[in-house]
């Protein structure tokens, strides 16, 4: 997908808008192939004040941001180190969400083993190891597995098939994995980080497998830090293809990804500080390779 604002597009946007310009680039929607979402959607739900740029002061805030949710049902399924919640018309999760700590980082005995199974705690049963085989897709973690090595149990729940999400292997491999790295490196300093992690789902999507394993168009990794005195957060807004660029290139606001994907992701914060949270696209604080 090319990076760049199509000019008929900001007339459309003019238009529909009542000549009120749409700034996708404020929001970090410029990676945005918009073809595929709604105009009028996205000019309803952007059109509000300017977030304030300084952090609220708040007294207190809870040990646990709280995990996101989104209308309907799905079953919601937690692991040792991690949570979801299970897609079971994709076969694969709304969301994951977990903690990630710099002593969770330290260097590991346990070594990966690729061992990719199904998740027996999905009560509607998860997507198979065959619903992969010869799709062209990779079973693509949510939860990376180097995230998870310091411990043996930890480390092997990463491949239950209701961690997985097929990915191009050019993106699993390429830019996607860059970003996982990156994460790793600044939580090494941070020291604690919660972080979401998922699909984009849409009505037109391909499948594969005896399952129907919906194929998402964008990944989306949020992770936010609420440790003093650097309380911020930065999301990332990835389409399902091989890369090129920087990461910050790939950088979006969280509430793009709430509106496009209909999640409120850290429901238990204040208002006044999630609303901060989440408006913000200050990528300084962020060291990128």
């Amino acid at each position: 997908m090319g990076r760049k604002f199509i000019s008929t597009l900001v007339l459309i946007v003019v238009l529909l808008s009542g000549a009120q310009i749409l700034d996708l680039q404020r929001y970090g929607l410029e990676i945005l192939d918009i073809k595929r979402y709604d105009i009028e959607s996205i000019l309803r739900d952007f059109r509000r004040s300017d977030t304030d740029r300084n952090t609220p002061a708040v007294a207190d805030l809870p040990g646990h941001p709280g995990y996101p949710t989104i209308a309907g049902t799905y079953e919601f399924v937690e692991h040792t180190h991690f949570a979801l919640s299970y897609n079971e018309a994709y076969e694969q999760p709304n969301w994951v969400m977990y903690q990630l700590t710099k002593d969770m980082l330290k260097p590991s005995k346990f070594k990966r083993k690729d061992n990719f199974r199904v998740d027996p705690t999905v009560d509607t049963g998860s997507a198979t190891k065959k619903d992969y085989v010869k799709s062209g897709y990779d079973r693509g973690h949510l939860v990376p597995a180097a995230d998870m090595k310091f411990s043996k149990d930890a480390l092997s729940e990463t491949f239950y098939m209701s961690n997985m999400s097929p990915q191009k292997p050019g993106f699993n491999r390429g830019m996607w994995k860059a970003l996982e790295s990156q994460v790793r490196d600044w939580a090494k300093n941070d020291d604690d980080y919660y972080i979401v992690v998922g699909p984009v789902f849409q009505d037109e999507m391909a499948y594969i497998g005896e399952n129907d394993v919906a194929v998402p168009s964008y990944y989306y990794k949020i992770i936010v830090d609420l440790q003093e005195p650097d309380r911020k957060a930065i999301a990332f807004l990835m389409e399902n293809t091989k890369l090129a660029g920087e990461l910050n290139e790939y950088c979006v606001t969280i509430d793009s990804i709430e509106q496009m994907t209909g999640i409120d992701f850290f429901p238990e914060l204040p208002d006044d500080f999630e609303n901060w949270l989440e408006g913000q696209m200050e990528t300084g604080q962020w060291t990128m390779k």
